[in-house]
């Protein structure tokens, strides 16, 4: 799973947790998808092993998140359940495909995510100040959403926010830190989830789970600050750099390392 055990592999995983939690508050995420490539690039882990812990750190990273985000009044409780219930679902369908789905697969359709999530956050700026409405076709259109973001979750070892705040932005027209805090209230149930199935396979490696979560929960409230300070089309030119350079890293490291099976 990695290559060392110590010392400077222990702080490379705080380092991994303290990005992953700025950018969960700032942006309404786990931060899976950016904790990811990092333990792939920086803790030598692979992408089996890579998504799995991340989903450990995601879990107390998100909660502090929305305590804050609830705090401050962005956070839509009854839309956040209804999500809730798809993506718990979607999460156990994901964590199986994990198991078998081939790493070299696994490694392009994560890099395929991330490029599509980057490209929607470029073209379509985020806007501030609109409520969730729920009918009863938003609220179909809420579970098929949890669905796609708990399968995304159990795969990719991503809390799904990366799928579910540009979707509430952009399709059914919500506030961006309302997508945000309602996403990651969606991210707690589905990381719990995904952990306990990928706990069952063997597959996750709880002790870096928890260094990396650790760090990630002391820097989830910072990054919601963040968030409410940086103007939304400002913060989504960011996350979409962000990604974009996570992508490269994992395409660079895609061409030049051999598939592992």
């Amino acid at each position: 799973m990695t290559l060392s055990r110590g010392a400077h592999y222990w702080i490379t995983l705080a380092l991994i947790g303290l990005v992953g939690g700025l950018l969960s508050g700032a942006f309404g995420v786990g931060g899976g998808i950016i904790m990811v490539p990092l333990l792939i690039g920086l803790a030598r882990m692979d992408e089996r092993s890579a998504a799995s812990t991340s989903l450990v750190a995601i879990i107390p990273a998100s909660s502090v998140g929305v305590v804050t985000y609830l705090i401050q009044g962005h956070v839509d409780l009854v839309a956040g359940a209804i999500i809730a219930g798809g993506a718990v679902v979607g999460a156990v369908i994901g964590s199986r495909l994990l198991h078998r789905i081939p790493l070299t697969w696994l490694r392009w359709m994560f890099i395929a995510l991330i490029l599509i999530v980057a490209a929607r956050l470029l073209l379509v700026p985020p806007i501030r100040g609109s409520d969730l409405e729920l009918t009863w076709y938003v609220a179909i259109g809420y579970v098929a959403l949890g669905l796609v973001m708990g399968i995304a979750s159990g795969l990719f070892g991503i809390g799904g926010g990366v799928i579910a705040v540009p979707a509430l932005i952009a399709v059914f027209g919500v506030s961006d830190l309302i997508a945000k805090g309602t996403s990651l209230l969606v991210v707690i149930p589905t990381g719990i989830v995904g952990t306990v199935a990928h706990l069952r396979r063997g597959l996750v490696d709880v002790r870096a789970g928890l260094v990396v979560g650790v760090a990630a929960t002391a820097a989830s409230a910072p990054g919601v600050a963040l968030a409410l300070a940086i103007p939304p089309q400002l913060s989504g030119v960011l996350f979409a750099v962000l990604l974009l350079l996570a992508a490269m890293q994992l395409i660079i490291k895609a061409i030049r390392g051999r598939p592992r099976q």
